[in-house]
């Protein structure tokens, strides 16, 4: 049986996320060069132990069966939850508050942010009860009970404030609500009430991000600082790079530190500056590479729950991909949501892994497994 399960197994997938992973470490490796804090915060050496913790996960969810975490979705909901209420109430305690949030947990040896693994959490949970309930899928009652799960958590992540995360979660119940057989009306009228939401939302949004959409929608040409200095200097790194980049290490935007949060959120510019054009089109095409062989997945799935699974992870690597290049092209307001496998990051290293180590066990499982 275990050999029939790793014949299955989606080398592909596995190949493509290491490598995005191990040039991720080189890109972090290049953009803190001279940065003394993130220096000694080895943050190269936290990203590499994470990555290696990560393949780990990959292997042990691989290994096991799927659907086997139905029966512990429940208690991953209330443990996430009590985290996120516990940060929400202690303010992270420690190192738990950067940036004017409090999202990370300190437990000493590391940082756990509990709102990366609550995208898992809500994957598995909406998977499940869409799977069960696939043919109540037109009833009002359904769909409320559906978000009322995923605003339980929307609602403690809010108090961070993390509205990047939140907006992730109901992106996966939105997504997974379709895939799950929704007629497209229902999806028209539920889209519009999410535009007509984030207008009568945008009034107590947090001052830094109103002034985000603002910027993005109402740009100032004359205001090269402030608020509008990270967006500007990342167009600038990009177009820095032309079509085949200065090389490795060797962008002056990058190592002089115009560019900020360089190693996070605005890698990808330091990707373009180095790398060029060619080189952010291939990593972009990776990326997309990930995402298609997760779909692939779910198309494979034996059941309806590891093939909503399967495009729950599909749908939360895709959604981070595209906003990230998005802010750091000034097409979309900025966010702390980082490049699927590149951006460091730990907590969002190891949730991404988990997902795909989740993946890998729906199509090790998609054939009759061979007993003999």
């Amino acid at each position: 049986m275990r050999t029939s399960i790793w014949r299955h197994f989606d080398y592909w997938l596995l190949g493509s996320v290491a490598l995005l992973i191990i040039f991720g470490v080189a890109m972090i490796n290049s953009t803190i060069a001279g940065n003394i804090e993130l220096v000694e915060l080895d943050v190269v050496g936290r990203q590499i132990i994470y990555a290696a913790a990560g393949f780990v996960v990959i292997l042990i969810a691989a290994s096991q069966d799927y659907r086997l975490w139905i029966s512990v979705s429940r208690i991953l909901y209330i443990l996430i939850a009590g985290l996120l209420a516990f940060i929400a109430i202690s303010g992270g305690g420690g190192e738990g508050a950067r940036f004017g949030a409090a999202r990370w947990l300190d437990i000493g040896i590391v940082l756990i942010q509990p709102s990366e693994l609550a995208k898992i959490t809500m994957i598995i949970i909406l998977a499940d009860f869409f799977a069960r309930n696939r043919d109540k899928i037109g009833q009002p009652v359904w769909i409320f009970r559906s978000i009322l799960s995923t605003l339980g958590l929307v609602s403690l992540i809010l108090l961070q404030p993390d509205l990047s995360t939140s907006i992730v979660l109901l992106v996966i119940w939105f997504s997974l609500l379709w895939a799950s057989g929704l007629k497209v009306r229902h999806l028209m009228m539920f889209a519009f009430g999410g535009l007509v939401l984030a207008a009568a939302v945008f009034p107590i949004l947090a001052p830094y991000q109103q002034q985000r959409v603002i910027n993005l929608l109402a740009p100032d040409p004359e205001a090269t600082f402030g608020e509008n200095y990270n967006v500007t200097q990342a167009l600038i790194t990009i177009g820095s790079g032309g079509w085949l980049g200065q090389g490795y290490a060797q962008s002056s935007q990058v190592q002089l530190r115009f560019l900020k949060v360089r190693h996070n959120d605005f890698i990808f510019s330091a990707i373009s500056a180095e790398f060029g054009l060619v080189g952010a089109a291939i990593v972009i095409l990776l990326e997309i590479f990930v995402v298609w062989r997760c779909l692939r997945a779910a198309r494979l799935a034996q059941d309806t729950f590891g093939a909503l699974l399967s495009y729950g992870v599909a749908t939360t690597i895709a959604f981070h991909m595209i906003v990230n290049v998005g802010m750091n092209l000034q097409l979309l307001p900025v966010t702390g949501l980082p490049l699927p496998f590149i951006s460091a990051g730990g907590s969002s290293l190891l949730s991404l892994m988990l997902g795909i180590g989740l993946v890998e066990s729906v199509v090790a499982r998609h054939r009759a497994l061979d007993f003999n």
